[in-house]
């Protein structure tokens, strides 16, 4: 199976909004309960691409098998070179390797872009396919928030782990 990673299009929003339902509706990854429509993935998307943060999708065989992002990790000026990730697979070709390659290409890309930190804020202590998704791609594991979301009658965790991008804090960003 050949992965194909290129920057995400208003074409692709049908599938991303499709994949991301999916999570929501039977998942822990995202805190949100309701899924959002077309229309709203469409804002969020215009949010961040005319900004120049990195999203991107993940084909195989013609079809879009996942999307990853990158924002701002909070809006407060200091954050500014600091991202959070955000990665997506349609629920029958996880395990596979695009999870990896999109996280390998948004990485990249934040990188060119003059970032230096990505936080990933992982919906869930059980989500082990994430934590090592982010382990093995170079992040190491800060903390954990107990109890801090409540979906499909229980209490969640979310857990922190972050990564340097290129020079990270070892020189001072440009400005």
């Amino acid at each position: 199976m050949s992965i194909l990673i290129r920057p995400a299009t208003p074409a692709d929003i049908p599938a991303i909004t499709r994949i991301y339902a999916h999570a929501v509706e039977t998942g822990t990854a995202s805190f949100e309960l309701t899924a959002p429509d077309e229309v709203e993935m469409a804002r969020r998307m215009d949010d961040l691409v005319p900004k120049g943060f990195p999203y991107l999708v993940a084909e195989t065989d013609g079809h879009l098998a996942g999307y990853a992002y990158a924002a701002l990790y909070r809006a407060r000026p200091a954050y500014r070179f600091t991202l959070e990730d955000s990665v997506y697979i349609a629920p029958d070709l996880q395990g596979r390797g695009i999870g990896r390659a999109l996280l390998a290409a948004l990485i990249e890309a934040s990188s060119e872009r003059g970032f230096r930190q990505m936080i990933a804020v992982i919906g869930d202590s059980e989500q082990s396919a994430s934590i090592r998704l982010h382990a093995a791609s170079g992040f190491a594991y800060v903390g954990t928030f107990p109890n801090v979301g409540f979906k499909f009658g229980r209490w969640l965790d979310t857990v922190l782990m972050q990564r340097a991008l290129g020079q990270g804090s070892g020189t001072t960003p440009a400005a």
